[in-house]
């Protein structure tokens, strides 16, 4: 059964701007995670690049690059499609782990699973 749990107000999160980190258990493993709001809708992944797990944020909750079109690893460049955690181009293996998150009433949260669960 699925919980869900607050991540923060909807408001907190702007269009290719900062990210609102979180932590999650992963398979039972505290993990860093973030949310950001790309064109209107809000994504969360594990930050953790897929080329190399480590954390991805170049300055503290910055994943954007310049165009504000692309989440961008801050080590090697990989660059992951906002909408998708696909990789699009650079040093990568797949994509980004996707966490479910839903908005409704003002409020952001996300969603635990068999994968994701509170971190204590």
């Amino acid at each position: 059964m699925t919980q869900a749990i607050f991540l923060c107000r909807s408001e907190d999160l702007a269009d290719s701007s900062r990210a609102v980190p979180f932590e999650v258990l992963y398979f039972g493993q505290s993990q860093a995670a973030f949310a950001v709001r790309y064109q209107g809708q809000v994504v969360a992944y594990l930050n953790r690049c897929s080329h190399v797990p480590m954390e991805m944020d170049y300055q503290p909750n910055e994943f954007f690059d310049l165009t504000g079109h692309w989440l961008i690893c801050a080590t090697h460049g990989a660059m992951y499609a906002p909408q998708s955690g696909h990789c699009r181009m650079g040093p990568c293996r797949g994509g980004l782990v996707k966490i479910q998150v839903s908005e409704a009433d003002g409020l952001v949260h996300w969603h635990t699973s068999e994968k994701f669960q509170p971190a204590i």
